[in-house]
């Protein structure tokens, strides 16, 4: 493949983004664009598409989960620009999380769900989070409580509440990631959750549901019906 500086004017990818619109490029083309030049031996363009041949079935989304030490595997990916990709995957991210809080409001398990994908959907480890909600439903803050493994052990209800608590949440929706993809609850996951509707009970703060995120994709516990 000719070095992108080779290749007619209007077939580079920062020209034809600038004609066309970022629409109208690949993923290889955007990829390119952010790690601006490339190695001795391999142009831009072949590097974005080393990269994305890491994980070739995971698509684009395998972005979100890679770590600069694999970036810096690939030949003429240095530490920069490991650097520049992550950086502008993180910048994604937290545009994502951004348009997902403006529509900060929960009426049914799918609004859940879309607020907490763009947070948890590429990570690589399971993140529990809770949802806070006031009384009209509106979404206070989404704190995470623990990173691991969903256990009993590793999730208590105390930390769970003392954040409701703290917030004056009128109720709650427990939501944590399978980084597998498969939101298919596990047993664990069905204990940790009727464990916590039990103290919520208690408490007088209601846990509506307990969403659990694949790859696009999601379970609800409450449509489920472990959550009566």
């Amino acid at each position: 493949m000719a070095m992108v500086r080779e290749l007619p004017v209007d077939e580079r990818p920062r020209e034809r983004l600038l004609a066309l619109g970022p629409g109208f490029l690949s993923n290889a083309e955007l990829l390119a664009i952010v790690l601006r030049n490339g190695s001795k031996e391999r142009s831009a363009l072949q590097l974005a598409q080393d990269i994305l041949s890491l994980y070739k079935d995971d698509g684009v989304s395998a972005l979100g989960r890679m770590t600069a030490g694999e970036l810096m595997c690939l030949q003429g990916i240095g530490s920069a620009k490991a650097a520049e990709v992550m950086a502008a995957v993180e910048l994604g991210k937290r545009l994502n999380a951004h348009i997902s809080r403006q529509r900060a409001m929960v009426t049914c398990p799918e609004d859940a769900a879309d607020y907490a994908m763009p947070r948890f959907r590429y990570e690589d480890r399971e993140h529990f989070a809770v949802i806070l909600l006031n009384v009209k439903n509106h979404i206070l803050s989404m704190p995470v409580i623990s990173v691991g493994s969903l256990t009993a052990s590793v999730v208590h209800p105390r930390e769970v509440f003392k954040a409701a608590i703290q917030q004056a949440a009128a109720s709650i929706i427990l939501v944590h990631n399978h980084p597998s993809g498969d939101p298919t609850p596990s047993k664990e996951d069905i204990e940790v959750t009727a464990r916590m509707v039990q103290v919520g009970r208690v408490m007088d703060i209601p846990v509506l549901d307990h969403i659990i995120l694949g790859n696009d994709n999601y379970i609800s516990l409450k449509e489920k019906g472990v959550i009566k």
